[in-house]
């Protein structure tokens, strides 16, 4: 993996970013969890709702890279119809493995008024138990790689299969946290970027105080950590810089699930174009991922990326900039001393 490095000019610290520059679109390989979600929310449910986060990277990185592979494994459960679906919004799902014998994977949960908490009713690995991911040939140059939550023992064997991959980003969970330490913290000296919410954040680095957390945490060798808020954004710590996106108001939130994958998808997916992975391309992928996710969690499950448009995101980009510029010019102030 190229790595970063920082240089001083002017007394000003800049991160000069990955070196690597691209002439064309990388691709995107996304390997984690197509699942059959049971949601429930004070606006409504939807049952065996197509769900993963394997899914939600896919769908969301989709609309700025144009080769987007997903990796996972479905039961014979698994209908057609969802399969189309991916297949018609261009995910290369030569990396879905079928278990003839098995069922997928399945979750439910029930979210309270306050969407940043649920209530996980069940979880049944399924098939994702005995999962171990082979990946295609064509999937072994993938330039970005994007490592949903499983087991980092499975993550890591993931990335043993690429080959010399630009950019690795890696989500966990308090799971891992808690029952795999050892492993994850080796894997975490492999990524480039880990991307995890607060409260895991907080269990990872076993400090209350989000910056000190992150010090801690990009210590074990992430060179980027992206922390999510939820309704209150993100947070992303590279090099000696700290930039915050807020979340976007919106007036109608319906289901806040796969929106942390979809952050992931489109964060990654917005990099893929980027001739340069500097920190203003990490900066505007954060917004973008940022953006995507908005959009997810105004329908159930993926719905509200099916049929999203490049126009419809870039237009919320517009209204974002706005929403988050500060005016720079002088404004006449009282003089409080006279």
């Amino acid at each position: 993996m190229d790595t970063f490095s920082e240089d001083m000019d002017h007394d000003q610290r800049i991160f000069r970013g990955f070196a690597n520059i691209q002439t064309e679109i990388m691709s995107v390989l996304a390997v984690g969890t197509v699942a059959f979600d049971d949601i429930e929310t004070p606006f409504g449910k939807r049952e065996k709702a197509l769900g993963g986060s394997a899914t939600y990277i896919t769908m969301a990185a989709r609309f700025m890279c144009d080769d987007v592979k997903l990796v996972a494994v479905v039961g014979n459960d698994f209908p057609d119809e969802y399969v189309d679906v991916m297949r018609s919004r261009r995910i290369d799902l030569q990396g879905l493995e079928v278990e003839a014998d098995g069922l997928t994977f399945a979750w439910g949960g029930k979210y309270h008024y306050d969407l940043n908490n649920r209530d996980t009713l069940y979880t049944d690995l399924n098939v994702l138990s005995s999962f171990n991911p082979v990946l295609p040939d064509s999937y072994q140059t993938s330039r970005i790689v994007c490592l949903g939550n499983l087991d980092p023992g499975v993550q890591d064997s993931v990335m043993r299969q690429v080959e010399n991959p630009s950019m690795v980003l890696c989500d966990t969970m308090n799971f891992w946290i808690e029952h795999t330490p050892d492993s994850l913290k080796d894997l975490l000296g492999k990524v480039d970027c880990l991307v995890i919410n607060d409260s895991e954040a907080r269990e990872l680095s076993g400090v209350p105080n989000l910056v000190m957390a992150a010090r801690m945490i990009k210590s074990l060798g992430p060179e980027v950590l992206i922390i999510k808020k939820g309704e209150h954004g993100a947070l992303m710590f590279a090099g000696d810089t700290i930039f915050s996106v807020p979340a976007f108001p919106l007036e109608d939130i319906q289901d806040p699930t796969g929106a942390g994958d979809a952050f992931m998808g489109g964060f990654a997916g917005y990099l893929s174009g980027c001739r340069d992975i500097n920190l203003d391309a990490l900066k505007r992928a954060l917004v973008y991922g940022s953006v995507v996710a908005s959009y997810t969690v105004e329908q159930f499950g993926p719905e509200g990326l099916y049929e999203l448009t490049r126009s419809e995101i870039e237009n919320r980009i517009d209204a974002f900039r706005d929403l988050t510029t500060i005016p720079m010019s002088s404004v006449e102030t009282i003089d409080s001393s006279s």
